[in-house]
């Protein structure tokens, strides 16, 4: 299992562990030297509880604990000196600090001073350290640090970007300012694998349980699951976010002026192959080697974009919008990888050869048929598309594509995701918490009016306010301090079977930042051929989506469902334009942005959010029925800088405030496609 961690990490562009919190086996420091894997060795000394114990003097300054202190520092070093991948000796984790402190970071400085030393205790800045290495401290904190005249020693994060669950966002913040400030040198992700162990369920299967699943009391429930992979070294979606923003080779593109920058301190690019592909509206329009000079160790090489071998698919492309990506590719393999893995990767947005203009649809001519059922309206657009319409709910309550049940219940606003781990963190501060005491957990929309706005031949238009309420008020008399949030949906359904919904969001002012604002609705079970133009191909949130490239990626339901030991939200995609939701022979629908509206988070899922909110076990979990899909025009961040305070970014927040956005839904059949009907809207 040694080798198997590290051959990941390499492949993942990790190039350091912190021994966390004691020596470890003899055999990992060979292994560490073989892979070329750099170290702290951490002495075993911890005292993490110690502040809990009363008038008790702390060992760090009791002169009786000197020796037993010295004693496992000295042990350390004399057992692991000779290890080339140790970089620096950690005198312990969260001891506090004090003469002892002093005493063996002293012993240590007289008996290898080609080393540094490391101990965040006492604020991370004690003369006991040649690091400064605090733990969990937020990204501006450091670059104060860093830009402090006063300070020169280097800053390390002993501990960073806490991977509880759906975790790790923020990340590419702390590296855009580690790449871009001097002195500020890397961090240590907490931690590597979710600490899991299999346990036989009562159905004889096994699952990974965690603390108070063997009987065990006190526990510390699921805060031993905080790794980047699973327990089986199965990587998260993070794992993708830690190799862009630890790639070696940088890629950037401003003013004009590409420029490929090589990190490395002690090698050059003679071992890769640089590779490019120009995607337009996600269609790959070129692709190629490209030739450029070997970049040394600590070196840049720049050239005009114009003067790339993708210019000529540039100035043929009639493309809303064009990407460009390259790859830095080893030409031979390694010791932890075959030849051809990809080291580097980036997508560079090109310029646009023409103006962003609103996306519209041309209504096609045809006569609209509708039939009049009481409160229900049954809508037949096309010959392929059948729509039932319920004025009295303002919702629709089925869709047919060829006859197929496509759309079993929508089209209903929604504010609230399955919590995530980050999202409990900080007691009656929690994300989590605000929400549940503004209710937002608990909430129903009832229709507050319903209406045919306008019909015509050609298309008819319906306009649905919903009110946003506690479900406990549903039955008493309503006030306006109870609405929590005023919908107005205004539905225009074309005779192409084209519908166009234009969103208008009003909160409540005083609620907490929200956990999304969107819409849900829940197609037929066998809609599971999920295709879409976006980030992707992996699990990505607007803090976590660096790493994510866009393009059109193909998954089912099953595939876009992440599973975390602990359930909450997850699958979600950023940034997507449009995706197309469909059977096996290809009848589903389609579903973009409109008008001005930018990309959406998306999610599909077999598990409603209530039951991913009920289970504790991923083991545990039922599927619905449905599908339940989310179109987020806005979605709250993950978080990450630490798993027990709200610690989402504020440019991540969703405030409580008015919103508008619009929305595409079309019918798919096996003749048309989400390409096709996407460039339908778009004005060229």
């Amino acid at each position: 299992c040694m080798v198997k961690d590290l051959v990941l990490m390499k492949q993942y562009n990790i190039n350091a562990v912190r021994n966390s919190h004691y020596p470890n086996h003899s055999r990992w420091y060979e292994l560490c030297d073989l892979f070329g894997m750099y170290m702290i060795d951490e002495a075993n000394i911890e005292t993490h509880g110690f502040d809990h114990s009363g008038p008790f003097k702390h060992p760090t300054v009791e002169p009786r604990w000197a020796a037993a202190m010295l004693d496992r520092v000295i042990g350390m070093v004399e057992r692991d000196k000779n290890h080339a991948c140790i970089i620096s000796w950690s005198l312990g984790n969260e001891a506090g600090y004090g003469s002892n402190h002093s005493a063996m970071a002293g012993w240590i400085r007289g008996r290898d001073p080609s080393r540094v030393i490391h101990y965040e205790g006492g604020g991370s800045r004690t003369s006991s350290t040649d690091i400064v290495c605090p733990m969990y401290m937020r990204v501006w904190d450091i670059v104060k640090i860093a830009n402090d005249p006063n300070e020169a020693r280097p800053l390390i994060l002993c501990e960073y970007s806490h991977s509880m669950g759906n975790s790790n966002g923020n990340i590419a913040e702390y590296w855009e300012a580690i790449d871009n400030t001097f002195g500020l040198q890397g961090g240590f992700i907490w931690d590597w694998v979710d600490q899991g162990l299999l346990k036989e369920g009562a159905n004889g299967k096994k699952h990974w349980a965690y603390g108070g699943d063997f009987g065990d009391t006190p526990n510390d429930l699921n805060f031993c699951l905080n790794g980047i992979t699973w327990p089986d070294r199965t990587p998260h979606p993070a794992m993708h976010e830690v190799k862009f923003v630890y790639q070696p080779i940088k890629f950037s593109l401003k003013e004009g002026i590409l420029k490929i920058t090589n990190t490395l301190f002690y090698d050059t690019t003679r071992g890769l192959e640089f590779l490019w592909a120009v995607l337009g509206d996600g269609v790959e329009m070129g692709s190629g080697v490209l030739s450029m000079p070997q970049i040394g160790a600590q070196n840049s090489y720049s050239m005009e974009w114009k003067s790339g071998p993708w210019y000529s698919s540039w100035t043929s492309s009639v493309a809303e919008e064009i990407f460009l990506t390259l790859d830095a590719k080893l030409l031979h393999s390694t010791r932890w990888v075959e030849s051809g893995h990809i080291v580097s990767s980036a997508q560079l947005q090109l310029p646009s050869k023409r103006e962003p203009r609103p996306h519209v649809i041309t209504p096609n001519g045809a006569v609209l048929c509708t039939e009049d059922h009481g409160h229900l309206i049954k809508i037949i657009p096309t010959d392929s598309s059948e729509i039932l319409f319920n004025t009295s709910t303002g919702l629709i309550e089925g869709w047919k594509v060829q006859g197929t049940p496509v759309m079993n219940r929508g089209i209903l606003p929604c504010f609230w995701r399955a919590p995530i781990d980050n999202d409990k963190g900080g007691w009656d501060q929690s994300y989590l918490s605000r929400w549940k005491a503004a209710l937002l957990d608990d909430i129903v929309y009832i229709t507050r009016s319903c209406c045919i706005q306008n019909k015509t031949d050609h298309y008819l238009d319906i306009s649905a306010v919903f009110l946003g309420i506690p479900s406990a008020k549903k039955s008493s008399e309503l006030k306006e301090s109870d609405i929590l949030f005023t919908v107005n949906m205004n539905y225009i359904i074309y005779s192409s079977g084209d519908i166009i919904i234009d969103n208008s969001v009003n909160p409540c002012s005083d609620l907490p930042p929200l956990p999304r604002v969107g819409v849900e609705f829940h197609l037929d079970k066998t809609m599971d051929q999920v295709r879409w133009y976006g980030k992707g191909p992996f699990e990505c949130y607007p803090d976590r989506k660096a790493a994510a490239q866009v393009a059109i990626y193909e998954k089912t339901v099953g595939e876009m469902h992440v599973p975390y030991i602990v359930p909450g939200e997850c699958g979600g995609r950023a940034d997507v334009r449009w995706l197309t939701l469909q059977n096996k022979d290809g009848i589903g629908i389609y579903a973009s942005i409109y008008g001005s509206s930018p990309p959406m988070q998306m999610s599909a899922s077999y598990y409603s959010t209530a039951e991913l909110d009920r289970a504790t076990h991923i083991e545990d979990l039922v599927e619905g029925d449905d599908i339940e899909v989310h179109l987020d025009h806005k979605h709250m961040g993950i978080g990450g800088d630490d798993s027990w305070s709200p610690c989402v970014h504020e440019k991540y927040l969703v405030p409580p405030v008015p919103y508008k956005f619009s929305l595409r839904l079309s019918p798919v059949t096996a003749t048309n496609s989400g390409p096709v009907l996407y460039k339908t809207q778009q004005q060229i």
